[in-house]
Order: structure tokens, then C-alpha cells, then sequence
């Protein structure tokens, strides 16, 4: 299994969380709530889940 990429040290859940509110997309919205998910620290096969997104979006 190859190893995840690292997440950027910059950003963290509340702020994703902000942009999540803010944004008028709603794909754009799941794909940032993935991510939160994972910055709090759950795998990414759960934020796939969570998020109803696809883990290849995950992934990418």
C-alpha cells in the first residue's frame, strides 16, 4: 500500500469548515468537509463516507 500524501500544514478543519459555509457549489462543499475529516484525523476511506464523496476525490 502506498503512503497517503501529506496534508498541507497550513490549513486545519476550521478554516476548511469557513470556506465549506461560505462556497455556493455543493460538490465543492463535500470535497471540503472530506478533507475536514481527515484533518481531524479519521482515514480517508471514513471521510469518503462521511462526505459522500468517492475515494479516487479523496484521493486527488
Amino acid at each position: 500500500m502506498a503512503t497517503p500524501i501529506p496534508l498541507r500544514t497550513d490549513y486545519d478543519g476550521v478554516y476548511l469548515r469557513r470556506l465549506a459555509r461560505t462556497t455556493k457549489d455543493a460538490a465543492k462543499a463535500r470535497r471540503l468537509l472530506a478533507l475536514v475529516v481527515i484533518y481531524d484525523g479519521a482515514s480517508r476511506a471514513d471521510a469518503t463516507c462521511l462526505a459522500s464523496v468517492t475515494l479516487q476525490i479523496v484521493r486527488d
